[in-house]
């Protein structure tokens, strides 16, 4: 990404797809794995933010979220 490319972010995205909006947009910059401030707070003017469910406008959740899902086995 050069410096003044958009960054492009996923948003809700958790399975499938995730690989048909890579198709798409090719692989995002940020995966957010919810609409919180935290996702709020890293994008930048002129980003592309790519949600997979609900619309763009939709307010944002109350919590922010992890944005890494670590699994317990490791």
């Amino acid at each position: 990404m050069s410096d003044d490319a958009p960054a492009v972010h996923f948003v809700w995205f958790r399975g499938d797809e995730y690989h048909s909006a890579c198709r798409i947009w090719g692989k995002p910059d940020f995966i957010h794995m919810a609409w919180d401030r935290r996702a709020l707070r890293e994008i930048a003017p002129g980003d592309v933010v790519i949600f997979a469910r609900g619309p763009h406008d939709q307010p944002y959740v109350d919590r922010n979220c992890n944005d890494i899902i670590e699994r317990a086995d490791h």
